[in-house]
């Protein structure tokens, strides 16, 4: 049974108690869903549920017992596997059980990587020997300290009911309103990417955008997070706190965004988590400080060969974007320029693969405006859903339907015989060392470097191409290891997305131009098999090498047989390679020509065209 709903809100939560044997496991769980002390309890009690009225967030709690016998460690690791959180019982009758704690229980669950948030309980407090008197602080401060994942360190007596119900009010709490995304323990401040967050939520409550929230838009913050104003009195009070603790938290216009930040740093500090996480949630924010799935309308119900591209409305957004954060108004934007464009995002995009360095940067290391788009637009095809939420975090306010659309079928631009796409998919194929990665940084602006670096992994390069008569498309170029296409080709819907393949071959070298005709005949055949056949084009790289003979009649033979164009000779450094571009975009623009066919392609082409005439003949 799933713990959310399609909202990504929790409707249960699972809490697993372990610990050594006769440390109170059982007790504790019958005493918390009976309100009493059981006469007599089971070695292991069967899964209990505390409904959702036992405690204030409404949401129900099942509680797991567990056995510590050797035999029954299996079904412990698979329900620890399973917890939303971990209850450690130790008996504070026997000091033992509190050792056993760091020396086994908190290390075995690293060791099994569970990563739900731990409550430390001692059971039994009625029995403690009260001439050895115990700070409890003292004791668990230096094992919380290194075993971060405790939450929280609580004792109780199931005996006398003595915080009995605490110790699963505080295991939930640990799951609904988790510390460990908005705070730092050890550096005791606000985590960035809660930061993040809030700074966009006090953006978008700063409605006169002068930089703070006075009076009425603190009242509005409050009513639209807990259904309820605050009064006069408490909004000098909450600004009076700020001033005394510190200094540009409140201006004369109202509470500055670090009187903002303070604040939640407070909440936090004191337990009042449920406050942050309050609003956070109200603003659309998952348990990971990204916005949920649920407020993201991303087309998903669409054909294999059917992409996402943004609207012209977003792209004019972005457009706007660009302008607003180049404040020298050079054209580019400069690496600070850029970084606080997303200071309200979950993190700068674009800094790590397949996004760094997939587009075109000036010598100074800026942005262009057509690097920044095709950015934009190698996210939207590669991951609508993460586009979308950086645009919603960026600022933009149009309605999220309008940002993206989904293009048409390639099988109807084939037989239309035309595209209205305007970012085109190329997967670029090729043996090693045929200058596949010399194509792309040609691309993107990159000088030529004759030092051999192999590519181990797919790599991506978008940027615009500038057709005959004006137009502007964006062509997203992807590298395909040679050593990866087995594994590519292998998916049947491989082909799909791609709306033109080239295929290099070092035109110097025979073995190269044999590996690059055997990749394109298997290309071929996928396509004709799947149904996703794809334009593809063949270019002879190095073209300025000697040639090894019968280099330029074997190649041209192929492609007429294929049913292709000619190859397209390149020289070593690519220095006219615009041209090249422009011709793949081209081949992508007119999706019905430059489809390689096979001889058993065209053989069982014939045959469907045989079947076709004989049925005409027979309904005649």
């Amino acid at each position: 049974m799933p713990s959310r709903s399609a909202a990504g809100v929790r409707t249960g939560v699972r809490v697993v108690v372990a610990g050594d044997r006769g440390t109170g496991k059982s007790s504790l769980i019958s005493a918390a869903a009976s309100d009493a002390f059981p006469e007599y309890v089971p070695a292991v009690l069967p899964p209990t549920r505390l409904p959702s009225d036992f405690y204030p967030d409404g949401v129900p709690v099942t509680i797991v017992d567990t056995s510590s016998s050797m035999e029954s460690r299996i079904k412990l690791i698979d329900e620890l596997k399973r917890a939303d959180a971990v209850v450690l019982t130790y008996a504070c009758d026997q000091p033992m059980t509190l050792s056993r704690l760091s020396s086994f229980w908190l290390p075995e669950l690293r060791k099994l990587e569970i990563k739900a948030p731990v409550i430390v309980v001692g059971c039994k407090l009625d029995l403690r020997d009260e001439r050895q008197p115990m700070n409890l602080e003292q004791v668990m401060a230096p094992i919380m300290q290194q075993f971060r994942e405790i939450e929280t360190c609580i004792e109780c007596s199931s005996a006398t009911l003595i915080q009995v119900p605490d110790v699963f009010y505080y295991a939930q709490k640990a799951v609904l309103h988790p510390t460990a995304p908005l705070f730092d323990q050890e550096k005791q401040t606000l985590k960035p990417r809660c930061i993040r967050a809030l700074k966009r939520i006090f953006m978008l409550c700063d409605h006169d955008m002068d930089g703070a929230l006075s009076d009425a838009e603190l009242n509005e913050f409050q009513v639209k997070c807990f259904n309820a104003p605050l009064q006069p009195a408490e909004i000098v009070g909450v600004k009076r706190v700020v001033q005394e603790r510190i200094r540009g938290g409140v201006s004369d216009l109202g509470l500055t965004l670090e009187g903002f930040l303070f604040l939640h740093a407070l909440f936090i500090e004191k337990g009042r988590l449920e406050t942050t996480w309050a609003v956070l949630r109200k603003f659309g924010y998952n348990d990971e400080l990204k916005l949920r799935d649920d407020i993201l309308p991303v087309p998903t119900k669409h054909a294999p060969d059917q992409t996402v591209e943004l609207t012209n409305e977003a792209i004019d957004f972005l457009r706007g974007i660009f302008r607003l954060y180049d404040s020298d108004n050079d054209g580019s934007l400069q690496p600070s320029e850029f970084d606080d464009i997303f200071v309200t995002a979950p993190e700068s995009p674009w800094t790590v693969d397949p996004y760094v360095d997939a587009a075109e940067r000036t010598p100074q290391g800026n942005l262009t405006i057509n690097g920044f788009l095709s950015e934009w637009a190698l996210m939207t095809t590669l991951d609508p859903s993460y586009c979308l939420a950086n645009l919603i975090c960026i600022g933009y306010g149009g309605d999220p339907t309008s940002a993206l659309r989904v293009t048409r079928r390639r099988s109807v631009d084939r037989k239309k015989k035309q595209t209205e796409k305007n970012v085109f998919h190329c997967f670029v194929f090729g043996p090693k060392k045929s200058g596949k990665s010399a194509l792309l940084n040609s691309f993107i602006g990159r000088t030529f470097s004759s030092n051999y670096t192999p590519t181990n992994d797919v790599r991506y390069v978008a940027n615009a191409v500038e057709q005959i008569g004006g137009s502007q498309k964006t062509l997203i170029l992807q590298e395909i290891p040679e050593d990866g296409v087995k594994k590519l080709l292998s998916n049947k819907e491989c082909l799909a997305a791609c709306d033109v393949a080239v295929f290099l071959y070092d035109s110097s070298d025979e073995y190269s131009w044999k590996r690059s005709r055997e990749l394109l005949l298997d290309v071929a055949r996928r396509g004709e098999e799947s149904g996703y056949g794809v334009p593809c084009l063949l270019i002879a790289a190095k073209d300025d090498l000697d040639p090894f003979p019968m280099s330029l009649q074997n190649s041209a033979r192929v492609t007429q047989q294929l049913g292709m164009e000619a190859p397209i000779p390149v020289g070593v450094k690519l220095r006219d390679s615009k041209s090249v571009f422009s011709r793949i975009v081209s081949a992508a623009e007119h999706p019905h020509l430059s489809i390689p066919e096979t001889e058993k392609g065209k053989k069982r082409k014939r045959y469907r065209r045989l079947v076709n005439s004989s049925l005409m003949f027979v309904s005649g």
